[in-house]
């Protein structure tokens, strides 16, 4: 089978004789140009996959979400939510008025590094401040909804980071994991 030196002419890849792979030359046929294109760009894609590695800020603590401002890293109020049941509704109920952590990024992003929560099970909710506290209700028939996240691996060694898929308007924030009173707790300003 002959081999053949392709050629990048800037818009297509030519033979060194200037036709184009699939004519005929010397009475052959040449590779199909086509399967050749999807090759190499397969290849590229493969090799640019493999290439990408994260250089930014990494989280000095694991399993505790962590807002990046560019190069810095602000860690979110990690608390535990107490619970009151009321007949057929769950309170849940956090210390303090207001988050130590706070963002101006009405789409903030979070660093992750997970070791025992898994990054797919935390639900961002809107908290209401009252009476000093901040809390949440959840009812049996129409319970808060949990605010869409986008969560993406940025490394082999369980590196994530959370995205907030809409703009958050000011106020009080909670990331949970899903079934656990563990509470990360932020403020959009």
């Amino acid at each position: 089978m002959p081999r053949y030196l392709l050629v990048w002419s800037g818009r297509d890849w030519t033979l060194p004789n200037g036709r184009a792979p699939g004519e005929l030359c010397s009475g052959k046929i040449d590779p199909n140009p086509l399967m050749l294109r999807r090759t190499i760009l397969f290849l590229l894609a493969v090799s640019a996959a493999f290439a990408q590695r994260y250089e930014g800020p990494r989280p000095p603590k694991p399993d505790v979400p962590y807002i990046k401002h560019a190069d810095t890293l602000i860690a979110t109020e990690t608390a535990q939510a107490k619970e009151e049941k009321r007949k057929d509704d769950t309170l849940y109920i956090i210390e303090g008025a207001n988050s130590s952590a706070k963002t101006p990024l009405a789409e903030p992003i979070f660093l992750f590094l997970s070791e025992k929560v898994v990054p797919d099970k935390l639900q961002l909710y809107k908290l209401d401040s009252k009476n000093g506290h901040r809390e949440i209700l959840f009812t049996k028939r129409k319970g808060p909804t949990a605010l869409r996240m986008g969560v993406t691996r940025l490394s082999s060694d369980n590196l994530y980071k959370l995205e907030v898929n809409e703009e958050l308007p000011a106020g009080e924030y909670s990331l949970s994991p899903e079934g656990s009173n563990e509470v990360f707790c932020f403020q959009v300003y």
